[in-house]
């Protein structure tokens, strides 16, 4: 049976930046389960996984509009340096997280500072970035 769009599957994976540097994997446990089309993963990577079968591998580069998106100017946020507490030591990449509109935990990447302002990028880390997608299929239903 192949992967097609109302597909249950198991499988291994791993997510590579272009120069090799691994963001995540799962080859050194069980399996992943999940439905196709519930959401669970990106556009790019579920169209990589359509018309595979259960002992199938596959290497995939999945451009970053179908993985994690492109980055979005309007999620860098230039907040008042009052606003951290003030022990908090600032560094680029710190990540921090902030409540939202709905109180949901929302992490930003610290971008810049001065005394009075803090440059927040709130795009997700992995935005605008090619990502390898590699996979062994164990299951299909």
């Amino acid at each position: 049976m192949t992967i097609n769009e109302a597909s249950e599957v198991s499988l291994n994976f791993e997510l590579q930046l272009q120069d090799g540097q691994i963001i995540d994997s799962n080859f050194d446990k069980a399996p992943a389960t999940f439905k196709m089309g519930d959401g669970s993963l990106m556009s790019g990577f579920e169209e990589a996984l359509i018309g595979l079968k259960a002992g199938d591998e596959s290497s995939t580069v999945i451009p970053s509009e179908k993985a994690f998106g492109m980055p979005n100017p309007q999620n860098i946020q230039n907040m008042k340096r009052e606003d951290f507490a003030k022990d908090i030591e600032l560094e680029k990449g710190l990540i921090i997280s902030f409540a939202d509109a709905n109180n949901s935990e929302l992490p930003g990447v610290i971008k810049s500072w001065d005394e009075k302002w803090v440059e927040v990028d709130f795009n997700h880390p992995l935005a605008g970035k090619e990502i390898v997608f590699k996979v062994k299929v164990a299951e299909v239903n």
